[in-house]
């Protein structure tokens, strides 16, 4: 008998401090018109001083685990994608297992950026498939306000912080039909953050304000064109039509990007979950969020076939199909 992984819950977690386009109209020249116009954001929320990436990746899990009709003490294996660690080590998977009192267990994290939570899923789905797991936790969290800068307008109106999970378990019919992983590293120079522990680190521990870098308009260009392509190589690989996908849950980066997805699928943006005007590019974190969303208010059911899609820093893309 085969054996596939399905998605038995989600939760998602955002900080209550919330930064909208007016609040950063005083700090920084820009307008609320203008974001919203170029981006769909609204506002985004803010980790407090106090809080991290595994503290916000505890409370999406305890509320993915709770939607899952399952405890703590039943996960098996544990995987986090995030940008931003709490520390260098131990990684933030082991950080939230010891939070949610989980002992023995596989748990790490993966950074691919705004990808982080695909490649998340798709490891955790292979391991759910091959039998090692029986209640896998995946968590895409960030806490991107720690590294922006937020006297640049042209980022620092883009991002904020939240978490997503899900719990898998196995199902004898498919729940994930299939993951689709990508990465291009001739791309770097257009989004990356310039400090790291092997390269600039005595810079960053200088106190250094300087935040990621982007070059804006040549990553929408590429973010577009590569979509494009994700949404066929998905498609086809599964035999599946336009026609079949119920919503499309794309990373919430920006919404004209997100309209172009829908573009290409020939998909109404009825049928598009977005999120983004409530809590910005959240990176790994916005496609879990998204997809709490849209269960919790009742647009997604159970049977639906969802189309997730992202890109990110590197770059990375990638792609899940899931019939919920």
């Amino acid at each position: 008998m085969n054996r596939y992984s399905r998605v038995a819950g989600t939760g998602s977690y955002l900080p209550e401090k919330v930064l909208t386009n007016k609040d950063l109209e005083k700090t920084i020249d820009t307008t609320d018109e203008w974001i919203r116009t170029r981006t769909g954001i609204e506002r985004r929320h803010i980790a407090g001083p106090e809080e991290s990436s595994s503290s916000l990746a505890e409370h999406a899990a305890r509320r993915a685990l709770k939607s899952a009709g399952a405890t703590p003490s039943d996960v098996d294996f544990i995987v986090v994608g995030t940008t931003t660690p709490d520390l260098i080590f131990p990684n933030t998977g082991t950080l939230l297992q010891e939070r949610l009192d989980i002992h023995g267990c596989p748990a790490f994290s993966l950074e691919t950026a705004c990808s982080g939570f695909i490649y998340a899923l798709s490891i955790a789905d292979k391991y759910v498939r091959l039998g090692e797991s029986q209640c896998a936790l995946v968590v895409g969290v960030e806490c991107l306000s720690r590294f922006v800068d937020w006297t640049d307008r042209a980022t620092a109106v883009l991002f904020g912080d939240g978490a997503g999970a899900v719990v898998l378990t196995p199902a004898d019919e498919p729940g994930i039909l299939g993951t689709h992983l990508h990465s291009d590293g001739k791309y770097q120079d257009l989004l990356y953050f310039p400090y790291g522990v092997s390269k600039g680190f005595e810079t960053l521990r200088a106190n250094s304000k300087d935040g990621l870098k982007m070059q804006g308009n040549e990553v929408f260009k590429v973010a577009v064109r590569t979509l494009s392509k994700l949404v066929d190589e998905t498609l086809a690989k599964n035999g599946v039509e336009r026609s079949d996908i119920d919503w499309l849950v794309p990373h919430q980066a920006n919404l004209r990007i997100i309209q172009s997805a829908a573009d290409k699928l020939g998909l109404p943006m009825e049928k598009v979950v977005v999120t983004v005007q409530d809590h910005g590019n959240t990176s790994a974190a916005s496609i879990p969020l998204a997809l709490d969303t849209a269960v919790r208010d009742g647009r997604i059911h159970r049977g639906q076939l969802l189309l997730l899609e992202t890109f990110g820093g590197g770059f990375t893309w990638g792609s899940a199909l899931i019939r919920y």
